[in-house]
């Protein structure tokens, strides 16, 4: 993987984790954990949008599908917590 494309995902998931720590939490999680819930965010919102069909190119594609995917990951962490 090239180095831009590394600092592009992780800018992404970062940008994806505070927006999703913002919708489920109210507020962001620290700068590390928001990039790690909006790495693998991506990757769910990138294999959830592909099953569904949907296509979200760009990096406003991405942005959008990362967000979807980390916020799913909050909530599936936050019923697993609550149990």
């Amino acid at each position: 993987m090239p180095v831009e494309s590394l600092l592009l995902l992780l800018l992404i998931g970062g940008i994806a984790g505070w927006l999703a720590g913002l919708l489920v939490h109210g507020s962001g999680q620290g700068i590390l954990l928001n990039i790690v819930v909006g790495v693998i965010g991506a990757f769910l919102g990138g294999w959830l949008f592909t099953q569904l069909g949907v296509q979200a190119g760009g990096i406003i594609g991405s942005l959008a599908a990362a967000t979807v995917g980390a916020v799913l990951l909050l909530g599936l962490l936050r019923l697993i917590h609550k149990a």
